[in-house]
């Protein structure tokens, strides 16, 4: 098998920072110490790279114009061609991630991924590239805000992250260069350590997120929800999900999350039923995921009404 590479992923939209940042950490010599170093830079902004202020000179950089031309052998390509130690790609931010972990070759790992945002100008794009915007904060580990003003709502920054990811740590650099960690704690909306963790139907999206983010911490837990059966057939016959249907950004963007479920032998359910479960969790291996997962076995399933509305959402 190729030797794995450690890939270093910044994702922001044009004049976000990423390329100030990627040339502030190439001429670090901590960071760069000498081993070939491949860049690949999937978009062009008014900054460019100054390779003579780079800590050293073995940096080579790739540039990836069209999303059309990334591919698994375009950057098998580079690594053939340059046999780097270390890589560093600096996204498109119009871009979508999927899009570069489909072309990812199988010895390249993420060790990081940063999202950056203008404070300034956060507030255009998540208006009006909002599908964008929440595809970046998925799977980002930190997302810096810079060029925050001094007067800015932390707290508003704070939410446009948390509504997707409770994950990712959160930075603020403000205009004088000071940079400033986020602590602003979020409690979530029901009682984990609850006999029964009672999740009301406005909750539903967070309680899966959190679920899906830190599916260890119910091991053991008993759940009570609401949510709408889904069937299967052939070897899925004795299971089956419960679940929402659930909006990240927009409607294009509904997606059904349910938990797989087992364990009931009471009244016959049907897909489109909707349910109220109370359910103990276990993180097992369940065939319907193919992976190791939450799976409920059912304690009590009654009959119930659809929430209002039938969308989970974040909001």
């Amino acid at each position: 098998m190729a030797k794995e590479l450690p890939v270093y992923l910044f994702t922001g939209f044009l004049e976000a920072g990423k390329t100030k940042t990627i040339q502030e950490t190439l001429a670090d010599k901590e960071f760069n110490t000498g081993e070939r170093i491949l860049l690949v830079s999937c978009e062009e902004g008014i900054e460019e790279y100054d390779p003579s202020e780079f800590a050293h000179p073995d940096v080579v950089i790739e540039t990836v114009e069209d999303p059309g031309d990334l591919s698994e052998a375009l950057l098998k390509s580079f690594e053939k061609k340059h046999d780097p130690k270390l890589i560093m790609v600096e996204y498109n931010g119009m871009w979508m991630l999927d899009l570069f972990y489909r072309s990812l070759p199988e010895n390249w790992v993420v060790y990081q991924e940063m999202l950056f945002i203008d404070a300034t100008t956060v507030k255009t794009y998540n208006a009006n590239m909002r599908t964008q915007m929440v595809d970046k904060l998925q799977s980002c580990e930190m997302v810096l805000f810079n060029r925050v003003p001094e007067q800015q709502d932390m707290m508003e920054l704070h939410q446009l992250v948390r509504t997707i990811s409770r994950r990712a740590a959160i930075a603020y650099e403000y205009l004088d260069g000071r940079i400033e960690y986020d602590e602003i704690e979020d409690p979530l909306p029901f009682d984990i350590d609850a006999p029964i963790i009672e999740i009301k139907d406005g909750d539903y999206a967070e309680w899966y997120r959190d679920l899906s983010e830190e599916m260890r911490k119910y091991d053991g837990k008993t759940v009570r929800f609401k949510g709408m059966v889904a069937r299967g057939g052939g070897p899925f016959e004795s299971a089956f999900a419960v679940g929402r249907h659930v909006m990240t950004c927009c409607a294009a963007d509904i997606t059904y999350r349910g938990v797989v479920c087992t364990g009931w032998s009471g009244k016959k359910l049907k897909t489109k039923d909707w349910v109220l479960i109370t359910a103990k969790i276990k993180i097992a291996y369940h065939k319907l995921y193919d992976a190791e997962g939450p799976v409920l076995t059912a304690i009590d399933v009654q009959e119930a009404t659809p929430p209002d509305p039938v969308v989970a959402t974040f909001y």
